[in-house]
């Protein structure tokens, strides 16, 4: 039961790879203070980058399918869950706006897609993973709701320097060093869903040790406790 949070974390781990790949080959091109992620979308390997996004969004969803499975999930948690999903693959399948041509549709949609993605994915983490659902509490799940609360707190940063944006009258891009916000929002969701996978998979070799004991049980049950048929 807990192998599709097994595939769910390969998947999410190769395309996080390849796109810290992107980063570290490309810093003298694009500037990780100010530029954000999607930058390595546009060109003609954006491909490879469009391919990392679209395996972390493949990844989510094996990881949403695991919990749910398990029932470690709730119905709105897991549409929440899903809808971090969507949005990755609307900003994988959408190029985000290439300014040195102008605005473009694709580049709308990949905006709303992201925006989706990062709003989503801390809802779906706080409302999975909050302590006092569970009984059994485990490190992942502590770790995944505080990185949700990380996540929120990274949202309300940037909702609020776009308010303050609005009111001074500067771009709110400019407001802020907006590629290091992203990055450091993206770093802590990512790090939310790993723990989620985490425990998606822990908890399926849990329940089947729990079955192995429950069926032990039963054989004794049935021959007899020791030492009551030699009375």
């Amino acid at each position: 039961m807990h192998q599709p949070a097994r595939w769910g974390l390969g998947a999410a781990g190769v395309g996080v790879t390849v796109i810290l790949g992107l980063e570290l080959t490309s810093l003298d091109e694009v500037n990780p203070i100010r530029r954000t992620i999607s930058e390595h979308g546009l060109g003609p390997d954006g491909w490879i980058f469009g391919l990392a996004v679209g395996l972390l969004a493949a990844g989510s969803v094996a990881i949403g399918v695991s919990l749910a499975r398990k029932k470690l999930a709730g119905v709105f948690g897991t549409v929440a869950l899903m809808g971090w999903s969507v949005g990755l693959f609307m900003t994988a399948w959408f190029e985000k706006h290439d300014w040195s041509v102008g605005p473009s549709t694709s580049g709308s949609i990949h905006r709303v897609g992201s925006i989706i993605a990062f709003v989503c994915l801390p809802l779906a983490v706080m409302i999975i993973a909050r302590p006092w659902r569970h009984r059994e509490r485990s490190k992942a799940t502590l770790v995944a709701f505080g990185l949700g609360i990380c996540s929120v707190l990274w949202v309300v940063f940037i909702g609020t320097m776009i308010v303050i944006a609005g009111q001074t009258g500067m771009a709110w891009w400019r407001v802020m060093p907006l590629g290091l916000v992203e990055r450091g929002l993206a770093v802590t969701e990512v790090a939310a869903l790993l723990a989620l996978g985490v425990w998606a998979a822990a908890a399926g070799r849990l329940a089947g040790e729990g079955q192995t004991v429950e069926k032990a049980d039963e054989m004794v049950t049935a021959v007899g406790k020791p030492g009551v048929a030699g009375r």
